[in-house]
């Protein structure tokens, strides 16, 4: 079984420091699982188009019970995502994907930042993904449904530390743009 989730979100602020805020949001104390983001490749192509790739360290989330599976007992959790910030256009794709459990699991998400088309001070935020366990047995149901309510706890945590920062930022923003 795969189990998705679809998520669209308006943030009442501008795409520029939406973005920012998404590439600075962890490490921080509002969510213990994100360690720390190595960002390992940056560039800015001839269309001024800027790639980054980043890897998150992430504390392994899974169980102790489900950990005695021994492939389940590693110490980090690895995600890689790829951004492409086009900055002309008013867009940030993003791509992320599981590198731990890969031969086991795949977790992946595409999500799009864009402004708004009827208010361009706001930005619409929009997440597909996915997670689909297999070559577990019977144990990759029961890590599917924990992988759901982890991913939809998740995703809320996010919304509400991008909504937290945003609002702490948002003053020094517009200072910085006039």
């Amino acid at each position: 079984m795969v189990v998705t989730i679809d998520i669209q979100h308006v943030y009442k602020y501008p795409l520029e420091l939406v973005a920012h805020t998404h590439f600075t949001k962890y490490p921080t104390e509002k969510e213990k699982f994100v360690k720390r983001i190595d960002v390992i490749e940056e560039k800015t192509d001839s269309d001024g188009i800027n790639y980054r790739k980043s890897i998150a360290i992430c504390e392994n989330v899974i169980p102790k019970i489900l950990r005695k599976i021994g492939v389940l007992n590693e110490k980090a959790i690895l995600l890689e995502e790829e951004s492409w910030f086009n900055v002309r256009r008013k867009q940030l794709h993003l791509k992320s994907r599981n590198l731990t459990w890969c031969k086991y699991a795949n977790l992946w998400e595409k999500s799009v930042f864009r402004s708004h088309d009827e208010n361009p001070a706001w930005t619409i935020f929009e997440q597909h993904g996915s997670i689909d366990v297999h070559g577990i047995g019977p144990f990759g149901r029961v890590i599917e449904m924990f992988a759901e309510s982890f991913l939809h706890s998740g995703v809320k945590r996010s919304i509400s530390i991008m909504e937290d920062s945003l609002d702490e930022r948002y003053k020094d923003f517009l200072i910085q743009q006039s």
